[in-house]
């Protein structure tokens, strides 16, 4: 296999994407915004490369990054935590018309469940669902998704993964010993890093474009049942949550990713 692909963002998930995608035989490109984090990636087989994206600009070694890859994963999310009045559109923007530019085929976009806004009602959420958020973050996931899908320069893939997790990274832990939580009877939607890796490599394999997918494990507790069994069973502080005001959630159906890759839910979160 001579595939090259280029995945902005080596972090939490795309770091040990990129060391599977290696084992799986594909030459792959990664970028991060650290210097230090360089050699880390290198040493893993990584082909290594300084990546910033601005509202203004893409700078560093984006063109070399990008030159004589089949595939680019785009897997950044909004950052508006920590910045809210970033414009995270405006810094896609720039990374696809450089995209365009190195003639590249085939976007993987790593968005969210976000896009879709929690009701009193728990909606059964399909891939076929029109996004409705209206959070910032959400806003902004929609209009890139948009975007990117609907380039004619190449096809567009939309992954959107719910709550992530992985042993180390676990909300539970977060939510331990806190009080007053919200939407304690709002479905969980959570998926594990294995499965995320798990279904990235399966779009690959089958070549599944121009199509949008939602991903989160098929089964679904309330929060407030979920999350106290996890405390108990890991003893941590039991959360308390605030059943006074009404629950607003949703409940993804990953059923059309399932079958189109006939794909099997590896671990529970």
């Amino acid at each position: 296999m001579n595939t090259q692909i280029s995945i902005i963002g080596c972090g939490w998930l795309g770091f040990p994407l990129a060391q599977q995608l290696i084992k799986e035989g594909y030459t792959t490109n990664g970028s991060t915004t650290s210097t230090d984090k360089l050699s880390v990636l290198k040493s893993n087989g990584i082909q290594p490369f300084l990546v910033t994206l601005s509202e203004t600009t893409i700078s560093g070694d984006y063109s070399k990054f990008l030159t004589g890859s089949n595939i680019v994963i785009i897997n950044i999310p909004p950052g508006l935590r920590k910045q809210p009045n970033k414009n995270h559109v405006a810094e896609i923007k720039h990374l696809m018309h450089a995209i365009e530019h190195h003639n590249i085929k085939q976007v993987l976009y790593i968005s969210s469940t976000s896009v879709y806004k929690d009701n009193f009602h728990y909606p059964i959420i399909s891939a076929n669902t029109v996004p409705n958020a209206t959070s910032k973050s959400g806003k902004q996931l929609i209009a890139i998704e948009q975007m990117l899908s609907t380039n004619p320069n190449f096809k567009t893939t939309i992954l959107r993964f719910g709550g992530l997790v992985d042993k180390d990274r676990h909300p539970s832990k977060f939510l331990s010993g806190k009080t007053n939580i919200p939407n304690p009877e709002a479905p969980i939607n959570l998926i594990h890093k294995t499965d995320c890796i798990a279904i990235i490599s399966t779009i690959l394999k089958n070549e599944l474009w121009n199509v949008a997918l939602n991903a989160a494990y098929p089964i679904h507790p309330s929060k407030k049942t979920y999350y106290i069994d996890y405390c108990q069973h890991h003893n941590l502080p039991l959360p308390e949550f605030n059943s006074v005001t009404k629950s607003k959630g949703k409940l993804i159906d990953s059923s059309l990713l399932v079958q189109l890759l006939k794909y099997t839910f590896k671990e529970i979160p």
